[in-house]
């Protein structure tokens, strides 16, 4: 799911706490994303929004960026889903994660076009 982006977090633990590096993989994806009750990208949309709400998390966003692009979400959808957590989650929060996927977006040459029904 998360491929390249996913061995950038785990490959940096291998000599410092590998185990670590184990639990996120098995325990994070593993077993909490095998679970049949919500699809991959329902998973990950959620994971969007307790990433921006936790703030600080810039790099984890990163990942479930490309995660959820992965998964099935389109452009639009995820910076609907940014825009939308700038009412719970508070300004500052939702700018730094749109600023992390307009930086993801455009390193995979996908970032939206503007549209006449955007506000700026």
């Amino acid at each position: 799911m998360d491929g390249e982006a996913g061995r950038r977090v785990v490959d940096p633990l291998a000599d410092i706490s590998p185990e670590l590096g184990h639990q996120v993989a098995a325990r994070a994806f593993g077993e909490m994303y095998d679970r049949p009750a919500l699809p991959p990208r329902d998973r990950q949309l959620v994971t969007l929004g307790m990433l921006t709400a936790l703030g600080g998390c810039e790099p984890q966003l990163e990942v479930h960026i490309n995660a959820v692009l992965n998964v099935g979400l389109t452009p639009d959808e995820i910076v609907e889903a940014l825009l939308h957590s700038a009412v719970y989650c508070g300004m500052p929060k939702a700018l730094n994660a749109t600023f992390v996927a307009k930086r993801v977006l455009g390193e995979r040459g996908l970032l939206p076009q503007p549209s006449e029904d955007r506000q700026g």
